[in-house]
Formats: structure tokens, C-alpha cells, sequence
């Protein structure tokens, strides 16, 4: 019996023990079927990168701590169950076929879309066994040779020589490298980084492009300030290499009601600060503040004194506001 290929190893099931909560509910929460978290907790079913984001914020987590890293508890068990796995797939044949129905399919120039109508398979089937995670049966033979235009018998042979040959070794030894998939991205078991092209590689790289942190929320007449990326959303505008850049929600009360309360405000560390704009004001040293250092800030507007100093300025009631860091802010954006 074919295994399915462990493709995503994360830490979603020990979060949500630690959580106390259930599958179902967070089944509920995250609008998929029981089975799909479920496999997603196994590891055999991809999720998207919304998916992901989403079942961070709802188990209040970080996004790396979704995936395994090598000093985790766990990250042996996943290493040999993916082991266990491959090494039953490809002992039965199915990684060879597979690795050599994929060589073949390459050489005729056919994508997995055309390859797979032409045998009459649906696409996820005609992947699976690509990837030595489903037996092929026997009235599924003669279509799948007759899709490359040979026949059954010719079919066999040409993987079967491929493999003495050792043409399949290479597919094949890629295959085994997912098992250091177990790691989170730049942290590799070896000297050798695998994740390069790798599923959960991209899927986090591509999350965390579009990541900022929340480092405010707000309370009573300011706002809490914490300089840690537990809470992460998808921001409106390319971040990638701004890495200065973050979010807070306002304190709508101490604004005027030029804000709304459902809105989340963009600031950018590194961007120049001058009089006509909005800021995040920080009662704190942003650059010398702790991951669990907490300060007080405000959204103002930057004026400019008599000796050219800048201050800000708050309205609700109407208080200048001398802190000891002014970010500028560059969106707001309203749910």
C-alpha cells in the first residue's frame, strides 16, 4: 500500500494541544473540512499561503514557529516517519515507476496537465503516481503507456533500463532530501541548505514577504506598544527588503475621528520624519527596545517649534506630545 508523501512537517498539532484546543474547532475556525486539518496536521496536504497566515493568527502564533526547527522535540519523529515513508514507497517499485514515468513524461516534452488527460486521469491521481504515492491498477496500464505512444510492455522497459542504467538515481536521491524539510528555512541539518525549491521553503519565504508585525494596540487613551512579530498581517504594499516597517492599530478615541476604529496604521522606521506628517510616537528608544519591552505610543500629527524641533500633536483633547521616537506613517488602511 502507497504512503502519502509527508510534504509539509509543521508543528500545527503540538501549538494547538498547547492551546487546548481541539481539531474540530479549529476545523470550524479555519472553514476546512475535519479530514483537511487533519491531513495538514500530518503533513501530507498543502495548504496555501492564506491558509497558513490564518491558522497562525487563530492559534496566536508566530509564523516560524509553524515549522519544524532541528532543536525541536519533534523534528526526529518527523525526520524518521518521512524516512519510513519514501523507503516503503520506493522498495515497492512505486518511487522507481514513478521517478521513471517522470523522466519519461520530461523527454516527450509534455506537461503533468497533458500527460495526465492524455492517460485519462484526473491530474492529482497521474501526480501521485509520479511521486510513488498511489499503485497504478491494471486497467490503468495500457492508457498511461498509450499517452507516451508505447505500449504496456515497452513501457516497463524503458524504466526498467533507466533504472540499471542509473538514470533514475538523481530523481530519485531528490526525493530523499525532503526529509531535511523537517527544518525551518536557513536553519539546515547539514552544511548543505536543502530547502532551495522545496515546498515549505517557498511557502514561508513567500508568507513572510508579505508579513508585518502589529507591534500596537490600543489602550485606554494611548497605545501598547511591544516590539515582538507574534501578531503578523499581510500588508497592502510590497515589503519586501523594507524590513522597518510595521503595524499598529490606533486608539480611534484619541484621534478626533479622523481614523476609524477598524483600521490598522503602517509606519516605517526608517523613513524620514517631517512637519505636516502623521507618526507613531514612542515614549521609548525604538531601537534599543527589547522584543518584551513595552512602551506607550501615540499617533500624532508632526509639527515643527519656534527652534525647529519636531513634536507631535494629538487631538482628543489637543495635547503636544515631546516622545523619543517618531516614525513616519505611510498607509492606513480600514477593514
Amino acid at each position: 500500500m502507497a504512503k502519502e508523501e509527508i510534504i509539509f512537517p509543521n508543528n500545527i498539532r503540538n501549538i494547538r494541544l498547547q492551546n487546548g484546543m481541539k481539531m474540530t474547532e479549529l476545523a470550524r475556525q479555519t472553514k476546512l473540512s475535519l479530514s483537511a486539518v487533519s491531513k495538514i496536521e500530518k503533513g501530507v496536504r498543502r495548504l496555501n499561503q492564506k491558509q497558513l497566515l490564518n491558522i497562525c493568527n487563530i492559534l496566536n502564533c508566530k509564523l516560524s514557529d509553524i515549522f519544524i526547527k532541528e532543536s525541536d522535540s519533534v523534528a526526529d519523529q518527523w525526520e524518521t516517519e518521512i524516512k519510513s515513508r519514501l523507503n516503503d514507497n520506493e522498495h515497492s517499485g512505486l518511487k522507481i515507476f514513478g521517478s521513471g514515468l517522470r523522466k519519461i513524461r520530461q523527454q516527450s516534452g509534455k506537461t503533468i496537465a497533458q500527460a495526465a488527460k492524455d492517460a485519462g486521469m484526473t491530474l492529482s491521481v497521474y501526480h501521485k503516481i509520479e511521486v510513488g504515492q498511489r499503485e497504478i491498477y491494471q486497467n490503468e496500464i495500457e492508457p498511461l503507456a498509450k499517452a507516451f505512444s508505447v505500449n504496456a510492455e515497452k513501457l516497463f522497459d524503458k524504466i526498467a533500463n533507466m533504472y540499471k542504467s542509473g538514470e533514475l538515481t538523481k530523481q530519485i536521491d531528490k526525493v530523499r532530501e525532503r526529509v531535511k524539510s523537517v527544518l525551518v528555512p536557513g536553519n539546515p541539518i547539514s552544511d548543505i541548505d536543502m530547502h532551495s525549491g522545496l515546498y515549505g521553503a517557498k511557502l514561508y519565504d513567500s508568507a513572510r514577504k508579505k508579513l508585518v508585525p502589529v507591534f500596537g494596540t490600543p489602550d485606554k487613551d494611548h497605545i501598547h506598544f511591544k516590539r515582538n512579530d507574534k501578531t503578523m498581517i499581510v500588508a497592502p504594499m510590497t515589503v519586501e527588503g523594507r524590513n522597518d516597517v510595521y503595524a499598529v492599530i490606533p486608539n480611534a478615541k484619541r484621534l478626533g475621528g479622523f481614523i476609524p476604529e477598524k483600521s490598522y496604521v503602517f509606519a516605517d522606521a526608517s523613513a524620514k520624519v517631517s512637519a505636516g506628517d502623521l507618526a507613531v510616537c514612542l515614549d521609548k528608544d525604538f531601537a534599543t527596545m527589547k522584543p518584551d519591552d513595552i512602551a506607550v505610543a501615540q499617533i500624532v500629527s508632526v509639527h515643527r517649534d519656534a527652534k525647529g524641533k519636531l513634536y507631535g500633536k494629538i487631538t482628543g483633547p489637543d495635547e503636544k506630545i515631546t516622545g523619543k521616537t517618531m516614525h513616519k506613517v505611510i498607509m492606513i488602511i480600514i477593514e
